[in-house]
Protein backbone atom coordinates (compact mmCIF):
# COMPACT_ATOMS: atom_id res chain seq x y z
CA UNK A 1 0.00 0.00 0.00
CA UNK A 2 1.36 3.78 -0.50
CA UNK A 3 0.72 6.04 2.15
CA UNK A 4 1.28 9.57 2.42
CA UNK A 5 1.81 11.68 5.62
CA UNK A 6 1.81 15.39 6.60
CA UNK A 7 4.25 16.71 8.07
CA UNK A 8 5.73 19.38 10.29
CA UNK A 9 9.19 20.20 11.39
CA UNK A 10 11.64 22.83 12.80
CA UNK A 11 14.59 22.83 10.45
CA UNK A 12 16.98 24.41 12.78
CA UNK A 13 18.77 20.97 13.61
CA UNK A 14 19.08 19.75 10.17
CA UNK A 15 21.27 19.94 7.16
CA UNK A 16 18.00 19.74 4.93
CA UNK A 17 15.15 16.81 4.28
CA UNK A 18 17.85 15.10 1.90
CA UNK A 19 19.52 12.37 3.26
CA UNK A 20 23.64 12.98 2.68
CA UNK A 21 26.62 11.16 4.37
CA UNK A 22 27.44 11.60 7.63
CA UNK A 23 24.61 14.30 8.24
CA UNK A 24 21.77 14.46 9.97
CA UNK A 25 19.07 15.04 8.18
CA UNK A 26 14.94 15.02 8.03
CA UNK A 27 14.25 12.79 5.60
CA UNK A 28 17.10 9.86 7.44
CA UNK A 29 15.27 10.63 10.54
CA UNK A 30 11.90 10.17 9.66
CA UNK A 31 12.96 7.17 7.41
CA UNK A 32 14.26 5.92 10.15
CA UNK A 33 11.07 6.02 12.51
CA UNK A 34 9.44 4.56 10.22
CA UNK A 35 11.18 1.04 9.80
CA UNK A 36 11.11 1.30 13.96
CA UNK A 37 7.33 1.41 13.55
CA UNK A 38 6.94 -1.09 11.30
CA UNK A 39 9.63 -3.76 12.34
CA UNK A 40 7.83 -4.13 15.78
CA UNK A 41 5.16 -6.13 13.23
CA UNK A 42 7.61 -9.42 11.82
CA UNK A 43 6.85 -9.15 8.83
CA UNK A 44 9.55 -8.77 5.68
CA UNK A 45 9.08 -4.96 4.24
CA UNK A 46 10.26 -3.29 1.55
CA UNK A 47 13.37 -0.93 2.27
CA UNK A 48 11.44 2.44 3.45
CA UNK A 49 11.91 4.91 0.40
CA UNK A 50 9.81 8.31 1.35
CA UNK A 51 9.70 10.78 -1.43
CA UNK A 52 8.71 14.62 -0.16
CA UNK A 53 6.37 17.18 -2.17
CA UNK A 54 9.70 20.15 -1.19
CA UNK A 55 12.94 18.86 -0.36
CA UNK A 56 13.76 21.86 1.82
CA UNK A 57 17.45 23.28 2.51
CA UNK A 58 19.14 23.52 5.51
CA UNK A 59 18.06 25.42 8.68
CA UNK A 60 14.37 25.59 6.58
CA UNK A 61 11.10 24.63 8.86
CA UNK A 62 7.55 23.27 7.40
CA UNK A 63 3.91 23.23 8.45
CA UNK A 64 2.31 21.58 5.50
CA UNK A 65 5.04 18.94 3.69
CA UNK A 66 3.73 16.06 2.19
CA UNK A 67 5.67 12.92 1.66
CA UNK A 68 4.83 9.74 1.07
CA UNK A 69 6.13 6.22 0.79
CA UNK A 70 5.50 2.37 0.19
CA UNK A 71 5.00 -0.56 2.99
CA UNK A 72 3.24 -3.76 2.86
CA UNK A 73 2.72 -3.17 6.37
CA UNK A 74 -1.17 -2.27 6.78
CA UNK A 75 -2.61 -0.13 9.72
CA UNK A 76 -5.14 2.32 10.48
CA UNK A 77 -4.46 5.48 9.45
CA UNK A 78 -3.85 7.08 13.06
CA UNK A 79 -1.81 3.93 13.32
CA UNK A 80 0.67 5.22 11.60
CA UNK A 81 0.50 8.97 13.21
CA UNK A 82 0.50 7.81 16.34
CA UNK A 83 3.20 4.92 15.75
CA UNK A 84 5.88 6.98 13.77
CA UNK A 85 5.47 9.80 16.17
CA UNK A 86 6.29 7.58 18.64
CA UNK A 87 10.00 6.97 17.26
CA UNK A 88 10.20 10.76 16.03
CA UNK A 89 12.63 13.23 17.78
CA UNK A 90 10.58 16.32 19.21
CA UNK A 91 11.24 18.92 16.27
CA UNK A 92 9.60 16.66 13.78
CA UNK A 93 5.73 15.71 13.91
CA UNK A 94 3.85 13.52 11.83
CA UNK A 95 0.02 15.38 11.57
CA UNK A 96 -2.04 13.04 9.00
CA UNK A 97 -1.97 9.50 7.59
CA UNK A 98 -4.45 8.71 4.57
CA UNK A 99 -3.93 5.38 2.14
CA UNK A 100 -3.14 6.84 -1.81
CA UNK A 101 -3.11 5.20 -4.93
CA UNK A 102 0.25 4.36 -6.63
CA UNK A 103 -0.46 7.01 -9.16
CA UNK A 104 0.07 9.35 -6.46
CA UNK A 105 3.82 10.86 -6.34
CA UNK A 106 4.16 13.23 -3.43
CA UNK A 107 6.49 15.83 -5.75
CA UNK A 108 5.36 14.94 -8.89
CA UNK A 109 1.77 15.06 -8.26
CA UNK A 110 1.69 18.45 -6.64
CA UNK A 111 0.02 21.55 -8.75
CA UNK A 112 1.40 24.21 -6.30
CA UNK A 113 3.31 24.95 -3.44
CA UNK A 114 3.33 27.73 -0.68
CA UNK A 115 6.09 29.74 1.30
CA UNK A 116 6.10 31.95 4.15
CA UNK A 117 9.10 33.67 5.14
CA UNK A 118 8.68 35.23 8.53
CA UNK A 119 11.26 38.39 8.90
CA UNK A 120 11.41 40.32 12.36
CA UNK A 121 12.95 43.92 11.89
CA UNK A 122 13.64 46.65 14.27
CA UNK A 123 16.77 48.15 16.44
CA UNK A 124 17.19 44.44 18.45
CA UNK A 125 15.98 41.09 17.37
CA UNK A 126 13.96 38.80 19.79
CA UNK A 127 16.33 35.72 21.15
CA UNK A 128 13.23 34.50 21.67
CA UNK A 129 12.70 33.95 17.83
CA UNK A 130 16.07 32.39 17.12
CA UNK A 131 16.47 29.98 14.25
CA UNK A 132 12.29 30.93 13.93
CA UNK A 133 12.23 34.07 11.64
CA UNK A 134 14.93 36.32 9.61
CA UNK A 135 16.05 39.52 11.14
CA UNK A 136 17.08 42.92 10.00
CA UNK A 137 18.67 45.75 11.92
CA UNK A 138 16.39 48.93 10.99
CA UNK A 139 16.67 52.14 13.34
CA UNK A 140 14.15 53.31 15.43
CA UNK A 141 11.07 54.94 14.14
CA UNK A 142 11.64 53.46 10.54
CA UNK A 143 10.08 50.84 8.08
CA UNK A 144 10.67 49.36 4.92
CA UNK A 145 8.62 50.98 1.95
CA UNK A 146 6.13 48.14 1.48
CA UNK A 147 4.35 49.76 -1.44
CA UNK A 148 7.75 49.74 -3.58
CA UNK A 149 8.08 45.87 -2.79
CA UNK A 150 4.06 45.23 -3.79
CA UNK A 151 5.04 47.34 -6.80
CA UNK A 152 7.88 44.66 -7.47
CA UNK A 153 6.31 41.66 -7.37
CA UNK A 154 3.88 42.24 -10.00
CA UNK A 155 7.02 41.56 -11.78
CA UNK A 156 7.49 38.31 -11.08
CA UNK A 157 3.57 36.69 -11.47
CA UNK A 158 3.62 34.40 -14.42
CA UNK A 159 5.60 32.21 -16.33
CA UNK A 160 9.43 32.96 -16.38
CA UNK A 161 12.76 32.23 -16.22
CA UNK A 162 13.66 32.41 -12.74
CA UNK A 163 17.69 32.01 -13.37
CA UNK A 164 18.70 34.90 -11.66
CA UNK A 165 16.90 33.72 -8.50
CA UNK A 166 18.57 30.25 -9.00
CA UNK A 167 21.25 28.68 -6.60
CA UNK A 168 24.51 27.18 -8.70
CA UNK A 169 24.06 23.79 -6.72
CA UNK A 170 20.12 23.57 -8.60
CA UNK A 171 19.27 19.94 -10.05
CA UNK A 172 15.97 21.15 -11.35
CA UNK A 173 15.78 20.58 -15.04
CA UNK A 174 14.44 23.68 -15.99
CA UNK A 175 14.71 27.23 -14.69
CA UNK A 176 11.25 28.19 -16.25
CA UNK A 177 8.71 28.07 -13.48
CA UNK A 178 5.42 29.84 -12.72
CA UNK A 179 4.37 32.21 -9.99
CA UNK A 180 1.04 32.56 -9.14
CA UNK A 181 0.69 35.05 -6.15
CA UNK A 182 3.14 37.26 -4.01
CA UNK A 183 1.89 38.80 -0.92
CA UNK A 184 3.67 41.25 1.39
CA UNK A 185 1.72 41.63 4.68
CA UNK A 186 3.42 43.91 7.00
CA UNK A 187 2.49 43.93 10.90
CA UNK A 188 5.37 46.24 12.74
CA UNK A 189 7.70 44.77 14.07
CA UNK A 190 7.27 41.77 11.04
CA UNK A 191 6.84 41.56 7.88
CA UNK A 192 5.70 38.22 6.23
CA UNK A 193 6.27 37.12 2.29
CA UNK A 194 3.80 34.07 1.31
CA UNK A 195 4.68 32.95 -1.97
CA UNK A 196 2.74 30.78 -4.30
CA UNK A 197 4.46 29.07 -7.37
CA UNK A 198 3.88 25.51 -9.50
CA UNK A 199 7.31 24.98 -8.07
CA UNK A 200 10.66 26.60 -7.00
CA UNK A 201 14.21 26.14 -7.45
CA UNK A 202 16.97 25.65 -5.03
CA UNK A 203 17.41 28.98 -3.08
CA UNK A 204 14.74 30.68 -5.18
CA UNK A 205 12.42 32.31 -2.11
CA UNK A 206 15.26 33.26 0.18
CA UNK A 207 16.74 34.86 -3.39
CA UNK A 208 13.54 36.38 -3.76
CA UNK A 209 12.99 37.78 -0.29
CA UNK A 210 17.00 39.41 -0.16
CA UNK A 211 16.05 41.02 -3.56
CA UNK A 212 12.84 42.50 -1.98
CA UNK A 213 14.67 43.82 0.97
CA UNK A 214 16.86 45.85 -1.10
CA UNK A 215 13.94 47.67 -2.28
CA UNK A 216 12.41 47.44 0.63
CA UNK A 217 14.97 49.59 2.36
CA UNK A 218 15.36 51.88 -0.79
CA UNK A 219 18.42 50.31 -2.26
CA UNK A 220 16.69 49.81 -5.56
CA UNK A 221 13.69 50.92 -7.22
CA UNK A 222 10.82 48.50 -7.92
CA UNK A 223 11.59 48.08 -11.40
CA UNK A 224 15.08 46.31 -10.64
CA UNK A 225 12.88 43.32 -9.91
CA UNK A 226 11.86 43.34 -13.64
CA UNK A 227 15.79 43.81 -14.92
CA UNK A 228 16.93 41.18 -12.49
CA UNK A 229 14.85 38.59 -13.74
CA UNK A 230 15.18 39.56 -17.47
CA UNK A 231 18.93 39.33 -16.76
CA UNK A 232 18.69 35.30 -16.15
CA UNK A 233 21.89 35.86 -14.24
CA UNK A 234 22.02 35.11 -10.73
CA UNK A 235 24.68 37.80 -9.76
CA UNK A 236 22.23 40.28 -10.48
CA UNK A 237 19.85 39.60 -7.83
CA UNK A 238 21.00 40.34 -4.14
CA UNK A 239 22.92 37.61 -2.07
CA UNK A 240 20.61 34.76 -0.35
CA UNK A 241 18.89 35.85 2.55
CA UNK A 242 19.40 33.58 5.70
CA UNK A 243 16.77 30.21 5.94
CA UNK A 244 15.93 31.14 9.40
CA UNK A 245 12.49 32.23 8.70
CA UNK A 246 11.46 30.14 5.72
CA UNK A 247 8.76 27.60 5.99
CA UNK A 248 7.06 25.20 3.54
CA UNK A 249 3.53 25.82 4.53
CA UNK A 250 1.19 24.35 1.95
CA UNK A 251 1.45 21.67 -0.92
CA UNK A 252 -2.07 21.30 -2.97
CA UNK A 253 -2.85 18.43 -5.16
CA UNK A 254 -5.50 17.59 -7.38
CA UNK A 255 -8.91 16.68 -6.05
CA UNK A 256 -8.72 13.32 -7.47
CA UNK A 257 -5.88 12.34 -4.34
CA UNK A 258 -8.06 13.64 -1.60
CA UNK A 259 -5.10 15.00 0.55
CA UNK A 260 -5.87 16.61 3.83
CA UNK A 261 -5.12 20.22 4.43
CA UNK A 262 -2.22 21.24 6.38
CA UNK A 263 -2.68 22.30 9.82
CA UNK A 264 -1.95 25.90 10.27
CA UNK A 265 -3.39 26.61 13.57
CA UNK A 266 -0.97 25.38 15.64
CA UNK A 267 1.68 27.25 14.18
CA UNK A 268 3.09 30.47 15.86
CA UNK A 269 2.22 32.44 12.59
CA UNK A 270 -0.85 34.49 12.14
CA UNK A 271 -3.93 33.37 10.63
CA UNK A 272 -3.93 36.63 8.51
CA UNK A 273 -0.40 35.13 7.15
CA UNK A 274 -1.17 31.29 6.37
CA UNK A 275 -4.63 32.15 5.65
CA UNK A 276 -6.05 29.82 7.78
Amino acid sequence: MRIALGLQYDGSFYAGWQIQPHQLTLQGEVEKAIKAFVGSSHVKTLPVQTIAAGRTDAGVHALGQVIHFDSQVEREMFSWVRGVNSHLPKSIAVNWATEVSEQFSARFSASERTYIYALQAGPCRSPMMNERAGYVMLPPNSWFHVDAMREAATHLIGEYDFSSFRSSECQSKTPVKTMYSIDIISEEPWLYFRIRGNAFLHHMVRNLVGTFLMIGREKRKPEWMAEVLAAKDRQMAAPTFMPDGLYLVKIAYPQEFAIPEPWLKNSWLPDSVTGV
